[in-house]
């Protein structure tokens, strides 16, 4: 398995944030930003990011607060990309991928900043406006969306509309719905087998 490693890295702007990241042991096919659970960086995560890094992805989850807010996601997304592009990732080849809290993350990412790909597995619901669906509706890089039925936060009726409204988007989309998983899948082992793979095809087929 290869090692996760935790460092802070700090911009000559002054920005600054703490990072857990994994290296390929080869060839570095593209950077992914992975935007963690609530909890912080958790034994999964690091499973996540090493798992990540096995595939050749250079990946770096950014320590973001249990409460953020559009502007903190952001602006930890931001560095994190500031970071994978030091260690010679190209633009094109930059995405990013969170689950559960993250998934949400991620959502917000894919319509507010312009990159190769996006993934989300799970997510939380948004209370303030906008919500899930109209930040949908403005995504600007390719995006996935893998939900369960079986005790994801958001609920079939809700991901449906979010695949509606992702489809009004300029960008490629795709949602799919596990009804026998949840939101960490965990609970559907075959489903976790087939999200996985579909996390690495999108990222295959856009950061080329």
């Amino acid at each position: 398995m290869t090692q996760t490693h935790t460092s802070h890295y700090e911009r000559t702007d002054g920005r600054a944030i703490e990072l857990t990241f994994a290296e390929p042991e080869n060839v570095v096919r593209g950077g992914l930003v992975v935007l963690h659970e609530v909890g912080g960086i958790t034994d999964g995560v690091r499973l996540l990011i090493s798992s990540l890094a096995a595939e050749g992805w250079l990946a770096a989850a950014p320590h973001i607060d249990d409460t953020p807010t559009p502007d903190s996601v952001l602006a930890a997304t931001d560095i994190a990309l500031a970071w994978l592009v030091e260690r010679g990732v190209q633009a094109d080849l930059l995405g990013v991928v969170g689950f559960d809290l993250g998934g949400t993350a991620a959502l917000l990412v894919a319509a507010n900043r312009k990159l190769g790909a996006a993934v989300s597995v799970g997510g939380h619901r948004v209370a303030e406006k906008p919500g899930l669906v109209d930040i949908a509706r403005e995504l600007v890089s390719p995006w996935l969306g893998l939900y369960g039925d079986a005790g994801d936060e958001l609920g079939a009726a809700e991901v449906e509309k979010l695949r509606e409204a992702a489809a009004e988007a300029r960008v490629a989309t795709n949602v799919v719905r596990y009804p026998g998983a949840n939101h960490r899948f965990d609970a559907d082992p075959q489903a976790a087998v087939e999200a996985w793979q579909r996390t690495l095809s999108w990222f295959d087929a856009h950061l080329r």
